[in-house]
Formats: structure tokens, C-alpha cells, sequence
């Protein structure tokens, strides 16, 4: 290579090298926003979705606590039932004489049951979520909804009829939470519906904005 050619590259290498200096002193957002993911950003939104699905979760489980009395029944009843995954038929035993005293005392029973379902909603938070956002991405609410309550409707058809109807059975030797004379079927899509929903509801919160850093002014 000629020696003037090398100069010319070395020359070019250089000024490369200042303007990369200088945006990163002014504060150039090219510069700035160069880490930011191109796309969809899916690990954010799954972690996201791993959290938001804690309160998914809650707000649906509240929704059966206060409305269980309106059908007669507990309102610990959703926590009993699903507590028959872990530990079998033992679980509707834990009411003593059709009252809402539970035979575990110190509130075992809500502890034990509502974590467990806390943790159950922040698992499938992360695919819900991604799903969620992957399909209503800038739209509006009133089709992030309809998305979240199809989206709602097959996890529940999946967790129920795909998932807990065989494998309840296998591992515990009974469909307890499938039975719909403990635990209705439109109460189990209700209770997903809920979730759903909530996540939807809280996703223009959780949006994923670049970092911009702001201008000093300086020129």
C-alpha cells in the first residue's frame, strides 16, 4: 500500500474516533440510544410481565374473595380448591363443619395458598405478557383488552382442560379444581379474565422508553 493511503486511513481512523469524542460529550442521542435493542424488546417485557403478574394475580384473587358470598360460598373457597394441586383432597377438609374456620390456625392456610398463587400468576405472567404486548404494541386500549381477554381464555382453556385435567388426576388421584361443582367454570375464566385484564390495563405504565440523556446546553 502506498504510504500516502496508509496516512489517508490512519487520517480517517482519527476523525472517526473525535467524532465519537464529541458525541458523547455533547450528549449527541444517536450516541446515547445506540445501546437500546432494535425491535422487540423481549426480555424486557418478560421481566416486566414477571412481575406485573403478581398483581394479576392479586386483583383476581381479591375479586373472588369479595365476590364468593354472592354465590354462598367462602371466601377463602378459590384458595382451598387450588390448594388441592399440592395437597390432594386433604385441602377441602380444611374448613371444620361447613364454617369459615379453617382447621390450620395463624392463617397458614391464606399464607400458604396466596403466595402459592401469587407465584403461580408471576410464572404465567411472562408468557401472557410478552404474548400481550407483542400483538398490541401502539394500539388502543379497547384492542389491548380484546387481545388480553383472547389471550385470557385460551390460558385458561390450556390450564384447565390442557394441563390441570390430566395431570391432577395423575399426580393426586382426583380433578378437584376441574370439577365444576367446586370451583364453577365460569368462575375459573372469570378469575383469568381478571388477570388478563389487570395486565393489560397496566401495560401503558410499564412501556419501554429508551434512556435519553438530557442536554447540558453546552456547545
Amino acid at each position: 500500500m502506498d504510504p500516502r493511503d496508509e496516512k489517508k486511513l490512519e487520517l480517517e481512523t482519527l476523525r472517526a474516533r473525535i467524532r465519537e469524542l464529541e458525541g458523547e460529550i455533547s450528549g449527541d442521542p444517536e450516541t446515547d440510544t445506540k445501546w437500546a435493542p432494535q425491535g422487540f424488546y423481549t426480555e424486557y417485557y418478560a421481566t416486566t410481565g414477571f412481575i406485573l403478574g403478581m398483581f394479576g394475580a392479586a386483583i383476581s384473587l381479591l375479586a373472588n374473595v369479595v365476590g364468593a358470598p354472592v354465590v354462598n360460598k367462602s371466601p377463602l373457597e378459590l384458595i382451598r380448591v387450588y390448594l388441592t394441586f399440592p395437597l390432594g383432597e386433604k385441602a377441602l377438609s380444611l374448613a371444620t363443619n361447613g364454617q369459615d374456620v379453617y382447621a390450620i390456625g395463624d392463617g397458614v392456610i391464606l399464607a400458604v395458598g396466596c403466595c402459592l398463587y401469587l407465584a403461580t400468576g408471576m410464572l404465567l405472567g411472562v408468557p401472557f405478557f410478552v404474548a400481550l404486548v407483542w400483538f398490541t404494541e401502539n394500539k388502543g386500549i379497547g384492542y389491548r383488552l380484546l387481545v388480553a381477554s383472547i389471550l385470557a381464555t385460551l390460558l385458561w382453556a390450556v390450564n384447565f382442560w390442557g394441563i390441570l385435567s390430566w395431570l391432577q388426576p395423575a399426580l393426586f388421584g382426583g380433578h378437584w379444581i376441574t370439577d365444576g361443582k367446586l370451583l364453577p367454570t365460569w368462575v375459573a375464566w372469570l378469575t383469568h379474565l381478571i388477570f388478563g385484564w389487570t395486565l393489560a390495563l397496566l401495560y401503558p405504565w410499564t412501556k419501554f422508553q429508551p434512556y435519553q440523556k438530557p442536554s447540558t446546553g453546552e456547545s
